[in-house]
């Protein structure tokens, strides 16, 4: 396991470099630069403007800049937000409780109704039951995570009053007290459900058929022919075979609901990662855009490494190594 995980973090140095080039040469083809996210170019004076030009270093050759810019990456220097006058690294991690906090409590929410319904369905094929969840993962799986987020918004939050719409915070909350905590999960429920719409479906059904599929194998049968309760067969053969593959996209799950976000965080108004960076793309703040590019691609790296961890963790039958 450890030869596996070694060799592996190896192997990610690459693919970070590649994307690392990527991402840079694609910000400097956006419109404008950093200076037009500092100055006013139209009113400033032309001489001050070069002269800014040359102290950022926007006058160096291209792979000097990119040389300048990964070496601070490196060190964990992102660079410096000319929209909030403050070190990117700084501006990330106050942003970053916010989006984690809705990505443990989208995965909570998932694996939970997943189970649950997939568990559900899986013993009960072909009945009223069975066809209900069905329609649901369908309706869940054809809708896109924008159009629930309108109508989460409009039936809970504006109808019935239930929980908050915008913003990841009440007004009038002290920070540290129990109506504080209370009040950032209550606003972090909606678009949580949002995040994990589409992995309960998917889980839900994949649950199911595995289920199924497992019922009619024959260690199944020789566990019914020893008259083995049903309950036992499917809570000890059954389920936890199928659960298995769920468990390990676990990993998975950690990069695509921090990438997901993006979407969700700016219909919500919730800030954390996803929302600063739809603010930062539009208001040419590239060097924010750089630094959460780069952190969403190492999230994902790292999600990959996680669920194949696990995946060796939870079936014996694997060995990495």
């Amino acid at each position: 396991m450890f030869v596996y995980t070694l060799r592996r973090i190896v192997t990610m140095i690459p693919i970070i470099f590649l994307v690392s080039v990527v991402v840079f040469f694609l910000a400097h083809l956006m419109p404008g630069d950093a200076l037009t996210g500092k100055i006013d170019p139209l009113n400033a004076n032309p001489e001050y403007i070069a002269d800014m030009r040359s102290k950022l270093g926007l006058n160096d050759p291209i792979y000097q800049q990119y040389l300048h810019w990964i070496g601070g990456f490196l060190h964990g220097d992102f660079g410096q937000s000319f929209v909030h006058k403050m070190p990117v690294s700084d501006l990330i991690l106050s942003r970053l409780p916010n989006t984690i906090l809705l990505a443990v409590i989208a995965m909570f929410i998932t694996y939970i109704v997943a189970f649950l319904m997939g568990k559900y369905a899986g013993r009960r094929p072909n009945t009223t039951g069975d066809y209900g969840v069905q329609i649901i993962n369908y309706l869940a799986l054809a809708m896109p995570s924008f159009v629930a987020a309108l109508l989460l918004i409009y039936f809970v939050s504006f109808q019935l009053g239930w929980l908050p719409a915008t913003g990841s915070i009440g007004s009038g909350v002290s920070p540290g007290s129990w109506e504080y905590i209370v009040s950032k999960v209550q606003h972090a429920i909606l678009p949580s459900l949002c995040l994990g719409l589409l992995p309960i479906a998917s889980y839900t059904q994949f649950l199911r058929n595995d289920m199924i599929e497992s019922a009619q194998k024959d260690y199944v049968r020789t566990a019914r022919a020893k008259g083995t309760s049903e309950r036992k067969i499917y809570n000890k053969h059954i389920l936890r075979n199928s659960v298995i593959p769920i468990v390990t996209l676990l990993g998975f799950d950690l990069a695509g609901i921090i990438g997901g976000s993006v979407i969700i965080e700016t219909i919500f108004t919730y800030p954390g990662v996803g929302q600063l960076f739809v603010d930062s793309i539009n208001n040419r703040d590239y060097t924010v855009v750089m630094g959460i590019t780069m952190l969403l691609t190492v999230m994902t790296l790292l999600g990959n490494l996680i669920a194949d961890i696990l995946y060796a963790l939870v079936d014996p039958r694997i060995r990495l190594d």
